[in-house]
């Protein structure tokens, strides 16, 4: 990319003059930053036109992976480093009186995801491009994003988070590449020469205007593209009359509703004009993109090589969100190429595959009939053809058929199923960890597994090493390539090359004095944004991820009053001293997410500010947590707190990010701790509580009672009293609707029946860290093990054993 340091120099400088218009002394950090960006931007679509021309000429598979979330994080420093110019930039800009960590830190997060799933779309599009994948990521390009999370007075209020309000450097607008997406309307059959045709009229029209931004592989050889799509109006128009009778909001309603369609990710869905809102949202994304694919697809191999099209194209949709794509392919190739529908329908189902995220009920979508037929019509009608097949294919010689078949068809009570239809619509269903999937075939999805067992697969999930250890953490990437050489850069199963330092006292003082440089970072961070005086030498016991219920955050916090209270009878107790960091966002409408948000500050306030007890203990809430501020806090962790109750967690990529960095995980067995409990051993790793299957018997059997153990366990019946009787203030400061879902609603997810456990393992952890040499080894141990959780080996097995990319 640049020669060396004097090249970046007069090239960037060069850039600075011509763009800017005046010297670079005078430009703001912004500017200089935005220069810097274009300059990069540049390079790498050069590169992707190149990389486009390679795979085409050499006839490459193409991989669509379709998602709702692609949680990028900040691209400045990672393209640069993935181009091996990160060393000349930092020299060259130093020169210049500047730094590249301030530079890249004017770049926003952008707002296109919310936590784990749109996180690991993104290291999927990384490691794709390193394993010079021909991939394309299809996304939307939201205005706002989630949103940013502001709190106060404890509580959490949600804002707009305008990252594009400056402009995003690295997205290039192609207009020409826009496509127009119908809404609404009534679809009329006709019969000509004995075909049923179908014209869909009366329909609104929606532009979908690509945003490519291109996604550069380590190594700079390979670059990628992700493709956001934005709603625009398919002409620009204003409604003059109503302007002219002032009525402004009414001259401009059209435009507000088409552009609400891509302004927010996951728009409220508890009202009906919300269900309208999301569900033209993911048709929007799939529709824009399968057109985009045909059309594509047209112009390489031309309109008649369909039966094709599965050797040479493979589309991945990540959760029930493109669950769409299945109809939509279906409508294109019947209605705008006149296949016929087992024709098609071959296609279709050699095309898709299907990653399944969740087992918990609310995540499964299914949307209402009545809204599918009014604002989808043509899809609804393929769908419930779809369905209708399916019925009939049905076997229903086998004893329990109709049970199986009222769990897996499409159309149901009202509901249109989009499990379902993803399954019944792909060749292949995955879950993203040994026990997810494990679950999903037995339990779940089990009609489905009965029917073909062999369409259901596990593919455990991985995290970009890149990002979220030689980027995040450069001292620790550094020691390592001291040790062991750079090689594990490219493949992280090298790390385990590190057991062997295990022996070494120098290298576990290093790694013990860059864990220390790394939580002084966050210290200072946490000091600068709220004011809170953290001592780094203290443990960091860290829980960073939505705030869900059966993430337990509540278990966390169960512990840390349980220390309060000891503390409080007990002050010369002896306990290393803890600070405890929590950082997530709750769902706008999720109350008992907020409360717990509350109950947090509520707990920190009361342990900060009492003097007998701070000194031991410290509670911590970052807001407004995203890849970011990830990146600053997974280096400093010292334990990982994975609590989520066993079998409900898919796999965790939280869990990894720790992990690579050195923390040692105190979990449940569930989601990927299982495999990490196999890789770094019982004596690297603290687990604890019920197993899915002890969880899935109390639930058959029915014969959990919270109270039970709440009377047996004096300190916990302390701790939930405290929820509500005057322990965090008044009584408008309690805590019910907590208290009742443990209490009164028999505590779903089992935070009372775990606690005690959790707590001797938890002080289990403690004793460990005392020992500093045996505590080194295990976060060294962790590291060496972490490899197997790259996302290049992730989706190295999606390319050979799903999407069939050589």
């Amino acid at each position: 990319m640049f020669s060396g340091k004097e090249d970046f120099k007069e090239q960037y400088l060069a850039e600075v003059s011509e763009t800017m218009a005046k010297p670079f002394g005078e430009c703001t950090r912004r500017e200089k930053y935005e220069v810097l960006a274009k300059m990069i931007c540049s390079r790498a679509a050069k590169l992707h036109a190149e990389t486009r021309l390679r795979h085409s000429t050499l006839r490459r598979k193409e991989v669509y992976y379709f998602s709702m979330e692609f949680l990028l994080g900040r691209l400045l420093t990672n393209y640069l480093i993935n181009f091996g110019a990160e060393a000349t930039v930092r020299a060259g800009l130093k020169d210049l009186g500047e730094d590249l960590d301030e530079l890249s830190r004017m770049e926003p997060d952008p707002g296109l995801g919310n936590g784990g799933l749109g996180r690991l779309a993104a290291c999927f599009l990384d490691s794709m491009a390193f394993e010079d994948i021909a991939a394309t990521g299809m996304g939307a390009r939201y205005r706002f994003g989630l949103f940013k999370q502001k709190i106060e007075n404890g509580k959490q209020t949600e804002e707009p988070d305008p990252w594009l309000v400056n402009g995003y450097p690295w997205e290039i607008r192609n207009w020409d590449s826009a496509r127009q997406i119908r809404f609404g309307g009534r679809v009329e059959r006709t019969f000509e020469n004995g075909k049923i045709s179908f014209e869909h009229t009366a329909y609104q029209t929606v532009l979908a205007v690509p945003y490519d931004v291109p996604i550069v592989g380590y190594g700079g050889k390979t670059v990628n593209m992700l493709r956001l799509w934005q709603a625009e109006p398919p002409e620009e128009k204003i409604d003059l009359a109503a302007f002219s009778r002032g009525e402004y909001s009414e001259a401009v309603r059209e435009r507000n509703e088409i552009e609400a369609i891509t302004a927010i990710l996951y728009p409220d869905d508890t009202t009906p004009a919300g269900k309208e809102l999301r569900l033209k949202q993911e048709y929007f994304l799939t529709a824009a993109g399968i057109a985009s694919i045909i059309d594509h697809y047209k112009h390489q191999y031309g309109a008649s090589a369909w039966r094709a099209f599965p050797d040479r194209v493979a589309i991945h949709t990540n959760d029930t969100h493109p669950a769409l794509c299945v109809p939509e392919l279906m409508r294109l190739l019947l209605d705008q190429e006149n296949l016929e529908w087992d024709d098609a329908w071959d296609i279709v189902t050699k095309t898709i595959s299907f990653t399944n995220h969740t087992i918990m009920p609310e995540a499964l979508e299914k949307w209402p009939i009545g809204l599918m037929q009014q604002l989808l019509p043509r899809v609804y009608m393929i769908i419930e053809e779809i369905d209708r097949r399916y019925r009939e294919s049905f076997d229903r010689s086998l004893p329990g058929w109709q049970e199986r078949l009222s769990s897996s068809a499409v159309l149901w009570d009202g509901q249109v199923r989009m499990a379902n239809l993803s399954i019944i619509g792909s060749h292949s269903v995955n879950g993203v960890a040994a026990i997810h999937t494990d679950i999903l075939k037995n339990d779940v999805f089990k009609a489905f597994c009965h029917r073909d067992s062999q369409k259901f697969n596990n593919k455990t999930n991985g995290v970009s090493h890149r990002r979220f250890l030689l980027e995040s953490n450069p001292d620790l990437s550094e020691l390592i390539t001291s040790a062991i050489g750079s090689g594990w850069i490219s493949d992280a199963g090298q790390l385990e090359n590190l057991l062997p330092y295990g022996n070494d006292s120098a290298f576990l003082d290093e790694l013990e004095k860059i864990k220390y440089g790394n939580k002084c970072r966050l210290a200072s961070y946490i000091k600068e944004s709220s004011g809170i005086i953290i001592d780094p030498a203290s443990l960091f016991d860290v829980q960073v991820k939505r705030i869900h219920a059966y993430k337990r955050q509540l278990l966390n916090i169960f512990k840390i009053m349980h220390l309060y209270n000891r503390l409080k009878r007990d002050p010369d107790m002896d306990l290393h001293p803890h600070t405890f960091i929590f950082s997530g966002k709750a769902a706008q409408s999720y109350e008992f997410a907020k409360e717990t948000v509350r109950l947090i500050h509520a707990l920190a306030d009361k342990v900060n500010s009492d003097p007998q007890v701070s000194e031991k203990i410290k509670v911590v809430f970052l807001e407004n947590f995203g890849v970011s501020l990830g990146q600053l806090i997974y280096p400093a962790a010292d334990i990982s707190e994975q609590i989520s109750t066993a079998g409900k967690e898919a796999s965790g990529t939280g869990n990894m990010k720790f992990m690579f960095n050195g923390a040692v995980t105190l979990g449940t067995m569930d989601g990927a701790n299982v495999e990490i409990h196999e890789l770094a051993g019982d004596d690297n790793i603290f687990i604890f509580g019920l197993s899915a299957r002890e969880v899935a018997e109390y639930g058959f059997r029915g014969d959990y009672h919270s109270q039970d153990i709440c009377r047996r366990l004096p300190d916990l019946a302390q701790i939930t009293d405290q929820l509500v009787n005057g322990f965090f203030g008044g009584q408008t400061d309690a805590f019910w609707s907590i208290h009742d879902a443990l209490i009164r609603y028999n505590d779903e997810y089992f935070v009372l029946a775990d606690f005690e456990d959790y707590l001797k393992t938890f002080f289990r952890a403690g004793e460990a860290f005392e020992d500093r040499r045996k505590w080194n080894r295990m976060s060294l141990a962790n590291i060496a093990k972490a490899g197997y959780f790259t996302s290049d080996r992730t989706v190295l097995q999606y390319a050979e054993e799903i999407w069939n990319v050589k």
